[in-house]
């Protein structure tokens, strides 16, 4: 059987939590606020995830035009609303509950800005590409609150942004093998959710308080994340008296080397260099930067 194979869907080891800490706000962007758990000057990278941020933002505040190249970024809104717009004419909304699946590859300059009143609130992952996909042309996969796929059962309701759970699976195609899954357990829910044993997994917390790997845990609060060991599964307890709110990202390891600047994600210096050099004279899948602003961009200008 291949370690990418989950056998059943009875968690016989669990995976215990083997690190945790709370990932605090920090100002990103231009006046957003982040909170960071993979990504932060302790954990650079966790294999293959370079970074995750719930990410909350108020007009004019936002991410205006910016690069990205070789890796890619998931969007998952969770509060109203942001506008993505991007250099080779690819734009839209993300509202709450839709996601977007961006593959940078060789490269892309986009801008994501408030498209609604208050604060938008959501969640961006990034995860690494092997050496032979960091170069392969952009592509978006997009999918709408109303059509990711969701099901409830036992007290265990899931939205499954890729991969599977509790028998049903994501149409998302994931360049890196990923496992991504919003869990929300009803007050005394019980969950077993199997993951492959050789990919690494990790926990974020986004509402309430349970009890995770054993039992006899004590339990962790929202916004902390959890690193868990070895074993085939997750197993979690909402012994609390409000919903648990949580997802689960789980992916297969690279193990190749990295070398990050920024924005910019690669295996070496020299290739880097070649990133930079392709940036600031618009070339090798930078070349629409030459006459590009985004709108959001062009209004501030203005």
């Amino acid at each position: 059987m291949k370690a990418t194979e989950i056998s059943s869907n009875v968690v016989k080891e669990p995976r215990l939590v083997v690190r945790r800490f709370q990932a605090r706000p920090q100002h990103e962007g231009v006046g957003a606020v982040v909170r960071r758990s993979i990504g932060r000057s302790d954990l650079k990278y966790f294999d293959p995830f370079l970074l995750l941020d719930e990410f909350a933002v108020s007009a004019p505040a936002g991410f205006p035009d910016h690069p990205h190249r070789g890796f890619e970024t998931v969007t998952y809104m969770l509060q109203g609303a942001i506008t993505h717009e991007d250099f080779k004419g690819h734009k839209g909304t993300i509202r709450a509950g839709d996601l977007q699946w961006m593959t940078a590859g060789r490269g892309i300059v986009h801008s994501e800005m408030p498209a609604a009143e208050g604060t938008q609130m959501g969640l961006q992952l990034w995860i690494n590409l092997s050496s032979k996909h960091k170069m392969i042309e952009p592509r978006y996969q997009e999918i709408q609150s109303k059509d990711i796929a969701e099901t409830i059962k036992d007290g265990v309701r899931v939205r499954v942004i890729a991969g599977d759970a509790l028998g049903t699976k994501s149409p998302i195609y994931t360049m890196t093998p990923t496992m991504y899954l919003d869990f929300t357990l009803k007050p005394q829910a019980h969950l077993q959710q199997p993951i492959p044993i050789l990919w690494n997994a990790f926990v974020y917390i986004l509402e309430g308080e349970g009890t995770f790997g054993s039992s006899k845990s004590v339990p962790i609060r929202a916004h902390h994340t959890l690193l868990l060991g070895q074993g085939d599964g997750l197993e979690v307890w909402n012994k609390s008296y409000e919903p648990l709110r949580f997802i689960l990202i789980s992916g297969e390891p690279l193990g190749e080397p990295v070398k990050q600047f920024g924005p910019f994600v690669m295996n070496t210096e020299e290739e880097i260099e070649q990133t930079f050099n392709d940036y600031e004279n618009c070339t090798n899948g930078f070349e629409n930067m030459k006459q590009w602003r985004s709108q959001a961009k062009l209004d501030v200008d203005i």
